[in-house]
């Protein structure tokens, strides 16, 4: 067991360095495009779907959290835990994978759908990790971290460093957070997903993009999931 936390910790110092590492010329382009695009649209735009997507997760924070099975794994040791969360995101991938590719053939109606569906698929698979690495999501505090795992999963170079202090001192920063920047949550989800999602609803290449962009998304998140995890079990 101390050979694995020592392995977890070099991944731990790998992962905090590739997330937090200058953005490539690209990545900055299209951050910066999108920055200028925003800038563009009209507030009225921009409030309601912050009120939205504020709305929507909300609502599938407590559908997940009633459908979550609250067996919480306290007495296992983190090998076991981290080996449960594996089988548990690869189940939520083929779920995604799925989803991806039915919206995508589907052309636009059903392309503008994969967004609340693929977010609860997101939302209900975080639940299930916070089951599995110990932590009851019925208190506030809980569901409130894994928004913050949500947001350093899906945002961009600069709010990824903000979000990443945030998870990794989370028993400090817990008392000064009061609820969530929702202006900037669904920004920064909308700014990361655009352009993927975009082919989605293009025809004939639909049912192929969204099956990959649903996989590589799960695999983002279950990643961030795991390792927001662990800094919290080994820093107690």
């Amino acid at each position: 067991m101390v050979d694995y936390i020592k392995e977890v910790e070099q991944e731990l110092d790998f992962w905090k360095h590739r997330i937090t590492k200058k953005s490539g010329l690209i990545s900055r382009t299209s951050k910066t495009v999108q920055t200028k695009i925003n800038g563009l649209i009209p507030e009225k735009f921009h409030q309601v779907m912050t009120e939205s997507i504020k709305n929507m997760v909300k609502a599938t924070l407590v559908g997940s959290n009633i459908t979550t099975k609250k067996r919480l794994s306290i007495e296992l040791s983190l090998y076991e835990k981290d080996k449960l969360l594996k089988e548990k995101l690869s189940t939520f991938r083929k779920t995604a994978v799925v989803e991806g590719a039915g919206t995508g053939a589907g052309g636009i109606l059903l392309g503008l759908a994969d967004f609340p569906l693929l977010l609860s698929i997101k939302m209900k698979f975080l639940f299930e990790a916070a089951a599995i690495y110990g932590f009851d999501t019925d208190d506030y505090e809980e569901r409130l971290f894994l928004l913050h795992i949500f947001l350093l999963a899906f945002s961009s170079e600069e709010k990824r460093k903000d979000a990443l202090f945030i998870v990794e001192n989370w028993e400090q920063q817990k008392h000064e957070i009061a609820d969530m920047d929702w202006r900037e949550f669904q920004q920064e989800y909308r700014d990361h997903i655009d352009l993927v999602k975009m082919f989605q609803l293009l025809p004939g290449i639909g049912a192929v993009v969204g099956a990959f962009a649903n996989y590589k998304l799960l695999d983002q998140l279950g990643e961030t999931a795991m390792n927001s995890y662990r800094l919290r079990l080994l820093r107690k």
